[in-house]
Protein backbone atom coordinates (compact mmCIF):
# COMPACT_ATOMS: atom_id res chain seq x y z
CA UNK A 1 0.00 0.00 0.00
CA UNK A 2 1.35 3.86 -0.75
CA UNK A 3 2.60 5.57 2.22
CA UNK A 4 -0.58 8.30 2.19
CA UNK A 5 -0.56 10.46 5.41
CA UNK A 6 -4.29 10.60 7.24
CA UNK A 7 -5.45 13.44 9.17
CA UNK A 8 -6.53 14.40 11.99
CA UNK A 9 -9.28 17.16 11.85
CA UNK A 10 -8.64 20.19 14.09
CA UNK A 11 -11.83 19.45 16.29
CA UNK A 12 -10.74 15.88 16.76
CA UNK A 13 -7.39 16.84 17.52
CA UNK A 14 -8.29 19.62 20.31
CA UNK A 15 -9.48 16.69 22.46
CA UNK A 16 -5.65 16.43 22.45
CA UNK A 17 -3.55 18.10 25.28
CA UNK A 18 -1.37 21.28 24.56
CA UNK A 19 1.72 21.52 24.15
CA UNK A 20 9.50 21.56 20.25
CA UNK A 21 17.12 22.59 15.39
CA UNK A 22 19.28 20.36 10.91
CA UNK A 23 19.57 19.89 6.93
CA UNK A 24 19.91 18.03 6.29
CA UNK A 25 19.80 16.14 5.63
CA UNK A 26 19.77 16.50 5.29
CA UNK A 27 20.37 16.54 5.94
CA UNK A 28 29.66 20.10 5.98
CA UNK A 29 39.25 22.47 8.21
CA UNK A 30 42.00 24.33 6.60
CA UNK A 31 45.79 24.28 6.50
CA UNK A 32 46.81 20.53 7.83
CA UNK A 33 49.79 21.55 8.42
CA UNK A 34 51.54 20.58 12.09
CA UNK A 35 50.76 24.32 12.27
CA UNK A 36 47.03 23.44 12.39
CA UNK A 37 47.11 19.99 13.73
CA UNK A 38 46.87 19.26 17.55
CA UNK A 39 49.02 16.82 19.28
CA UNK A 40 46.46 14.09 19.85
CA UNK A 41 45.85 12.63 22.99
CA UNK A 42 42.75 11.04 24.55
CA UNK A 43 40.00 13.59 25.87
CA UNK A 44 38.84 12.99 29.21
CA UNK A 45 35.14 12.54 29.51
CA UNK A 46 32.53 12.70 32.68
CA UNK A 47 29.14 11.79 32.43
CA UNK A 48 27.01 14.39 33.23
CA UNK A 49 22.92 14.29 34.18
CA UNK A 50 20.20 16.83 33.40
CA UNK A 51 16.29 17.37 34.42
CA UNK A 52 14.48 17.76 31.63
CA UNK A 53 10.45 17.33 30.80
CA UNK A 54 10.75 14.64 29.02
CA UNK A 55 13.55 13.29 30.59
CA UNK A 56 16.62 13.30 28.05
CA UNK A 57 19.42 10.70 27.84
CA UNK A 58 22.03 12.02 28.67
CA UNK A 59 25.87 10.82 27.03
CA UNK A 60 28.84 10.99 28.18
CA UNK A 61 30.34 14.35 27.64
CA UNK A 62 33.55 14.33 25.46
CA UNK A 63 35.64 17.82 27.05
CA UNK A 64 38.20 17.51 24.09
CA UNK A 65 41.32 18.84 24.23
CA UNK A 66 42.88 22.61 24.33
CA UNK A 67 44.78 22.99 21.00
CA UNK A 68 45.34 27.15 21.19
CA UNK A 69 43.20 27.67 18.38
CA UNK A 70 44.56 31.33 18.12
CA UNK A 71 47.48 29.74 16.63
CA UNK A 72 46.26 28.54 13.94
CA UNK A 73 46.32 30.05 10.68
CA UNK A 74 43.18 29.96 9.35
CA UNK A 75 41.48 30.68 12.40
CA UNK A 76 42.96 34.06 12.57
CA UNK A 77 41.78 34.50 8.77
CA UNK A 78 38.31 33.41 10.19
CA UNK A 79 38.27 35.72 12.79
CA UNK A 80 39.79 38.31 10.85
CA UNK A 81 36.14 37.87 8.12
CA UNK A 82 34.47 37.86 11.16
CA UNK A 83 35.22 41.66 12.26
CA UNK A 84 35.27 42.87 9.20
CA UNK A 85 32.00 41.54 8.06
CA UNK A 86 29.64 41.01 11.42
CA UNK A 87 32.01 43.58 13.08
CA UNK A 88 32.81 41.06 16.10
CA UNK A 89 35.27 42.58 18.78
CA UNK A 90 38.25 40.42 17.66
CA UNK A 91 39.22 40.48 21.40
CA UNK A 92 35.91 38.92 22.42
CA UNK A 93 36.58 36.19 19.63
CA UNK A 94 39.65 35.43 20.38
CA UNK A 95 38.75 34.56 24.42
CA UNK A 96 35.97 32.37 22.95
CA UNK A 97 38.46 30.36 20.84
CA UNK A 98 41.33 30.27 23.41
CA UNK A 99 38.33 28.15 25.50
CA UNK A 100 37.55 26.18 22.25
CA UNK A 101 38.13 22.30 22.80
CA UNK A 102 39.67 20.08 19.41
CA UNK A 103 36.89 17.36 19.05
CA UNK A 104 38.44 14.17 18.11
CA UNK A 105 35.40 12.10 18.30
CA UNK A 106 34.12 14.65 15.91
CA UNK A 107 36.44 13.52 13.16
CA UNK A 108 36.25 9.71 14.25
CA UNK A 109 32.22 10.08 13.98
CA UNK A 110 32.30 12.38 10.78
CA UNK A 111 34.48 9.96 8.42
CA UNK A 112 32.15 7.70 6.19
CA UNK A 113 31.10 4.48 7.18
CA UNK A 114 33.45 1.32 4.75
CA UNK A 115 32.04 1.64 1.46
CA UNK A 116 32.10 -2.03 0.89
CA UNK A 117 29.82 -2.65 3.47
CA UNK A 118 26.31 -3.41 1.57
CA UNK A 119 23.29 -1.17 2.85
CA UNK A 120 20.49 -2.82 4.52
CA UNK A 121 17.18 -1.01 4.65
CA UNK A 122 15.88 -3.69 6.61
CA UNK A 123 18.34 -3.30 9.41
CA UNK A 124 18.45 0.58 9.03
CA UNK A 125 14.55 0.60 9.47
CA UNK A 126 14.73 -1.88 12.77
CA UNK A 127 16.62 1.44 14.46
CA UNK A 128 14.28 3.83 14.26
CA UNK A 129 10.28 2.05 13.67
CA UNK A 130 10.66 0.46 16.89
CA UNK A 131 8.86 -0.31 20.14
CA UNK A 132 10.62 2.60 22.38
CA UNK A 133 10.55 5.19 19.78
CA UNK A 134 6.85 4.83 18.88
CA UNK A 135 5.42 4.32 22.13
CA UNK A 136 7.24 7.71 23.04
CA UNK A 137 5.51 8.88 19.76
CA UNK A 138 2.38 8.04 21.01
CA UNK A 139 3.21 10.15 24.32
CA UNK A 140 4.46 13.18 22.44
CA UNK A 141 1.54 13.26 20.23
CA UNK A 142 -0.96 12.68 22.81
CA UNK A 143 0.95 15.79 24.64
CA UNK A 144 1.37 18.20 21.86
CA UNK A 145 -1.20 17.51 19.65
CA UNK A 146 -2.71 20.85 19.29
CA UNK A 147 0.39 22.36 18.23
CA UNK A 148 1.16 19.89 15.61
CA UNK A 149 -2.67 20.00 14.79
CA UNK A 150 -2.21 23.91 14.16
CA UNK A 151 1.03 23.21 12.29
CA UNK A 152 0.09 20.77 9.87
CA UNK A 153 -3.08 23.17 8.90
CA UNK A 154 -0.53 26.32 8.92
CA UNK A 155 2.35 24.78 6.54
CA UNK A 156 0.17 21.40 4.72
CA UNK A 157 2.94 18.85 6.74
CA UNK A 158 1.26 16.09 8.37
CA UNK A 159 1.03 15.70 11.77
CA UNK A 160 2.57 11.76 11.76
CA UNK A 161 5.87 13.28 9.72
CA UNK A 162 6.51 16.02 12.01
CA UNK A 163 6.25 13.51 14.37
CA UNK A 164 8.80 10.92 12.67
CA UNK A 165 11.44 13.27 11.96
CA UNK A 166 11.74 14.59 15.55
CA UNK A 167 11.62 10.77 17.34
CA UNK A 168 14.02 9.49 14.25
CA UNK A 169 15.90 12.96 14.85
CA UNK A 170 16.07 12.73 19.02
CA UNK A 171 13.19 10.54 20.23
CA UNK A 172 11.43 13.39 21.05
CA UNK A 173 14.25 15.20 23.26
CA UNK A 174 15.37 12.40 25.02
CA UNK A 175 18.81 12.34 22.77
CA UNK A 176 19.50 15.94 21.62
CA UNK A 177 23.01 15.48 22.40
CA UNK A 178 26.02 16.41 24.27
CA UNK A 179 29.04 18.12 22.98
CA UNK A 180 29.18 22.01 22.83
CA UNK A 181 28.58 23.26 19.77
CA UNK A 182 31.10 25.63 19.03
CA UNK A 183 33.92 22.61 20.42
CA UNK A 184 32.33 20.65 17.38
CA UNK A 185 31.51 22.66 14.45
CA UNK A 186 35.27 24.52 15.32
CA UNK A 187 36.89 21.33 14.92
CA UNK A 188 35.42 20.16 11.63
CA UNK A 189 35.77 24.06 10.16
CA UNK A 190 39.61 23.45 10.49
CA UNK A 191 40.27 20.20 10.55
CA UNK A 192 38.26 17.99 8.83
CA UNK A 193 39.36 14.50 7.62
CA UNK A 194 40.74 14.09 4.20
CA UNK A 195 37.60 12.80 2.34
CA UNK A 196 36.91 13.49 -1.39
CA UNK A 197 34.21 16.34 -0.31
CA UNK A 198 36.37 17.76 2.56
CA UNK A 199 36.86 21.10 0.78
CA UNK A 200 32.47 21.68 0.56
CA UNK A 201 32.37 19.63 3.84
CA UNK A 202 35.24 22.38 5.33
CA UNK A 203 33.36 25.28 3.78
CA UNK A 204 30.21 24.30 5.21
CA UNK A 205 31.32 23.79 8.47
CA UNK A 206 32.99 27.57 8.72
CA UNK A 207 29.63 28.56 7.19
CA UNK A 208 28.23 26.70 10.15
CA UNK A 209 30.79 28.69 13.07
CA UNK A 210 29.57 32.11 11.70
CA UNK A 211 26.10 31.34 12.06
CA UNK A 212 27.08 29.91 15.13
CA UNK A 213 28.71 33.23 16.30
CA UNK A 214 25.49 35.10 14.95
CA UNK A 215 23.12 32.92 16.58
CA UNK A 216 24.61 33.39 19.81
CA UNK A 217 24.39 37.12 19.35
CA UNK A 218 21.16 37.93 17.96
CA UNK A 219 19.96 35.60 21.19
CA UNK A 220 21.47 36.58 23.63
CA UNK A 221 23.60 33.75 24.84
CA UNK A 222 27.09 32.35 25.37
CA UNK A 223 28.21 30.24 22.26
CA UNK A 224 29.52 27.83 24.52
CA UNK A 225 26.14 27.08 26.22
CA UNK A 226 24.94 25.79 23.06
CA UNK A 227 25.33 21.85 23.15
CA UNK A 228 24.13 19.11 20.10
CA UNK A 229 25.59 16.57 18.33
CA UNK A 230 29.10 15.85 17.44
CA UNK A 231 28.17 17.52 13.98
CA UNK A 232 26.83 20.98 15.74
CA UNK A 233 23.00 19.86 15.39
CA UNK A 234 20.95 21.56 18.07
CA UNK A 235 17.74 20.80 19.77
CA UNK A 236 14.88 18.73 19.39
CA UNK A 237 15.08 18.52 15.92
CA UNK A 238 18.71 19.13 15.49
CA UNK A 239 18.77 21.74 13.01
CA UNK A 240 21.91 23.26 12.42
CA UNK A 241 22.68 26.80 13.36
CA UNK A 242 22.39 28.46 10.10
CA UNK A 243 19.07 26.47 10.06
CA UNK A 244 17.99 27.45 13.17
CA UNK A 245 18.41 31.48 11.88
CA UNK A 246 16.94 30.76 8.77
CA UNK A 247 13.93 28.08 9.06
CA UNK A 248 13.01 27.85 12.90
CA UNK A 249 9.56 29.58 14.33
CA UNK A 250 8.65 31.02 17.56
CA UNK A 251 5.45 28.51 17.49
CA UNK A 252 4.60 28.67 20.57
CA UNK A 253 4.59 32.68 20.49
CA UNK A 254 7.00 33.43 23.62
CA UNK A 255 8.82 35.76 21.71
CA UNK A 256 11.82 33.51 21.26
CA UNK A 257 12.71 30.76 19.22
CA UNK A 258 13.99 28.20 21.35
CA UNK A 259 14.80 25.06 20.19
CA UNK A 260 16.04 23.29 22.89
CA UNK A 261 13.47 24.06 25.24
CA UNK A 262 10.09 24.41 23.18
CA UNK A 263 9.13 21.06 21.51
CA UNK A 264 6.40 23.09 20.52
CA UNK A 265 9.10 25.42 18.50
CA UNK A 266 10.51 22.29 16.96
CA UNK A 267 7.25 21.13 15.41
CA UNK A 268 6.36 24.57 13.73
CA UNK A 269 10.42 24.74 12.61
CA UNK A 270 10.01 21.57 11.11
CA UNK A 271 6.97 21.75 9.33
CA UNK A 272 7.94 25.43 7.83
CA UNK A 273 11.38 23.50 6.54
CA UNK A 274 9.62 21.04 5.16
CA UNK A 275 7.66 23.31 3.66
CA UNK A 276 10.00 25.96 2.48
CA UNK A 277 11.57 23.31 0.88
CA UNK A 278 9.07 21.55 -1.65
CA UNK A 279 6.55 19.76 0.68
CA UNK A 280 3.02 20.11 -1.52
CA UNK A 281 -0.20 19.74 1.06
CA UNK A 282 -2.58 16.69 0.46
CA UNK A 283 -0.27 14.92 -1.62
CA UNK A 284 1.52 11.13 -0.69
CA UNK A 285 4.82 10.67 0.20
CA UNK A 286 5.95 7.01 -1.89
CA UNK A 287 4.13 4.03 -3.23
CA UNK A 288 5.70 0.12 -3.57
CA UNK A 289 6.36 -1.22 -6.86
CA UNK A 290 7.41 -3.89 -8.54
CA UNK A 291 9.85 -4.06 -11.59
CA UNK A 292 10.45 -6.04 -14.25
CA UNK A 293 13.33 -9.13 -14.74
CA UNK A 294 12.92 -8.35 -18.80
CA UNK A 295 12.43 -4.32 -19.72
CA UNK A 296 15.14 -2.87 -17.40
CA UNK A 297 14.63 0.43 -18.79
CA UNK A 298 13.89 1.21 -14.89
CA UNK A 299 17.81 0.96 -14.37
CA UNK A 300 18.22 4.04 -16.06
CA UNK A 301 15.64 6.02 -13.73
CA UNK A 302 18.11 5.32 -10.39
CA UNK A 303 19.93 7.83 -8.96
CA UNK A 304 18.92 10.31 -10.85
CA UNK A 305 19.03 12.89 -8.16
CA UNK A 306 16.75 14.25 -5.07
CA UNK A 307 13.69 15.17 -7.12
CA UNK A 308 10.24 13.41 -8.77
CA UNK A 309 10.67 14.34 -12.57
CA UNK A 310 8.90 10.62 -14.08
CA UNK A 311 4.79 10.36 -15.19
CA UNK A 312 2.86 7.73 -14.65
CA UNK A 313 3.22 7.04 -18.66
CA UNK A 314 7.21 6.85 -18.13
CA UNK A 315 7.14 4.46 -15.01
CA UNK A 316 5.38 2.11 -17.27
CA UNK A 317 6.99 2.43 -20.54
CA UNK A 318 10.17 1.41 -18.54
CA UNK A 319 9.05 -1.76 -17.20
CA UNK A 320 7.21 -0.76 -13.57
CA UNK A 321 4.26 -1.89 -12.29
CA UNK A 322 2.38 0.86 -10.53
CA UNK A 323 -0.90 1.23 -8.34
CA UNK A 324 -3.42 3.43 -8.96
CA UNK A 325 -1.88 6.95 -9.23
CA UNK A 326 -2.82 10.16 -8.71
CA UNK A 327 -3.66 11.72 -12.18
CA UNK A 328 -0.88 14.94 -12.86
CA UNK A 329 1.87 14.08 -10.28
CA UNK A 330 5.52 13.32 -11.13
CA UNK A 331 7.65 10.54 -9.48
CA UNK A 332 11.12 9.21 -8.67
CA UNK A 333 12.24 5.74 -8.38
CA UNK A 334 13.73 5.04 -5.06
CA UNK A 335 15.84 1.64 -4.53
CA UNK A 336 15.82 0.32 -0.75
CA UNK A 337 18.81 -2.38 -0.86
CA UNK A 338 18.65 -4.98 1.79
CA UNK A 339 22.08 -6.23 1.59
CA UNK A 340 22.28 -9.46 0.39
CA UNK A 341 18.55 -10.06 0.33
CA UNK A 342 15.87 -8.71 -2.19
CA UNK A 343 15.90 -4.68 -3.08
CA UNK A 344 12.71 -3.05 -2.34
CA UNK A 345 11.64 -0.29 -4.89
CA UNK A 346 9.15 2.40 -4.27
CA UNK A 347 8.10 5.42 -6.44
CA UNK A 348 8.99 8.59 -4.92
CA UNK A 349 6.83 12.15 -4.77
CA UNK A 350 7.95 15.57 -4.07
CA UNK A 351 7.30 15.12 -0.49
CA UNK A 352 9.34 12.25 -0.06
CA UNK A 353 12.29 14.21 -1.80
CA UNK A 354 11.41 17.21 0.92
CA UNK A 355 11.94 15.04 3.79
CA UNK A 356 15.86 14.28 1.68
CA UNK A 357 16.44 17.78 2.08
CA UNK A 358 16.39 17.33 6.04
CA UNK A 359 18.64 14.37 5.68
CA UNK A 360 19.60 13.22 2.23
CA UNK A 361 18.88 9.66 2.32
CA UNK A 362 16.40 7.22 0.96
CA UNK A 363 16.66 5.19 3.89
CA UNK A 364 16.17 7.77 6.28
CA UNK A 365 13.20 9.45 4.37
CA UNK A 366 11.42 6.25 4.38
CA UNK A 367 11.89 5.78 7.99
CA UNK A 368 10.68 8.80 8.57
CA UNK A 369 7.34 8.30 6.94
CA UNK A 370 7.44 4.91 8.40
CA UNK A 371 7.75 5.90 11.90
CA UNK A 372 4.62 8.38 11.60
CA UNK A 373 2.50 5.95 10.41
CA UNK A 374 3.62 3.46 12.68
CA UNK A 375 2.67 6.02 15.65
CA UNK A 376 -0.73 6.84 14.30
CA UNK A 377 -1.31 3.49 13.57
CA UNK A 378 -0.63 2.45 17.47
CA UNK A 379 -2.46 5.70 18.96
CA UNK A 380 -5.70 4.25 16.48
CA UNK A 381 -5.78 1.19 18.35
Amino acid sequence: MPITLPRLTVLSSTLLFVGLCALPPALHAADTTSQNKPAKSKASAKKTSKKAQPKKKVAPEDQGEFVHFNDWKDVGRFIDEMVERNQFSRSDLNALFAQTRYLDTAIQLIKPAPSNKPKNWAAYRARFVEPVRINAGVEFWNTYGVALARAEAQYGVPMEIIVGIIGVETVYGRNTGNFRTMDAITTLAFDYPDTPNREARTAFFRGELENTLLLAREAGIDPLSLRGSYAGAIGWPQFMPGSIREYAVDFDGDGKIDLRNSPVDAIGSVAHYLAVHGWQRGEPVAFPVTVSADNRQWEGMLNQGLEAKYTEEQLRAAGITVPALPEGMRFGLVDLQNGTGPTEYWIATNNFYAITQYNRSYFYAMSVAELGRAVASARSR
